[in-house]
């Protein structure tokens, strides 16, 4: 009986540490850090919480394999910082372009698609980790990608520079 009280305080205490590091790590996205352009036009909209939590849960799912820390391990000359994002044909540097790029992805210049190779909802039947992904899904993944860098800066990516 004592064992079981014991287990209980402990797992109690647990919970309450984790509810309130989540709450402080809510807390510190401030608007300016959850708000990300929407498309070339400049729309720019802010990302709620509950969504930026959902994408982060999305993009560890189902990209950070290839894609942890913003690195893309088959390919590190092109990461996901913002500036690989915009100089990519067309532009991945907003919502839109990432969503149009998760549906139906394509080299950095925009010439040849690559859903045999890279997952998409194209590839779904390839890559099993697409099937069950909405729109609302690659918007929280897009939007997660896109406020990584203003999180952890640099790191983001790799790091590098692009002349």
């Amino acid at each position: 009986m004592f064992r079981r009280l014991i287990s209980f305080v402990a797992a109690t205490v647990l919970l309450t540490f984790q509810l309130f590091i989540g709450n402080a790590t809510a807390v510190q996205l401030d608007e300016g850090t959850r708000t990300v352009r929407i498309n070339d036009s400049g729309e720019q909209a802010v990302i709620s919480v509950p969504q930026v939590a959902k994408g982060k849960q999305l993009f560890n799912d189902t990209c950070a394999q290839c894609h942890a820390g913003g690195v893309t391990k088959t390919n590190q000359n092109v990461g996901l910082e913002p500036e690989a994002l915009a100089l990519a044909t067309p532009p991945r540097n907003n919502v839109e372009g990432l969503v149009d790029y998760m549906k139906n992805p394509t080299t950095y210049d925009g010439e040849i698609e690559i859903s045999e190779i890279h997952p998409s909802l194209k590839s779904a039947d390839i890559f099993t980790e697409m099937r069950n992904l909405t729109d609302e899904d690659l918007e929280a993944i897009a939007a997660h990608i896109l406020i990584q860098p203003k999180i952890v800066g640099i790191r983001w990516g790799g790091g590098k520079i692009h002349y």
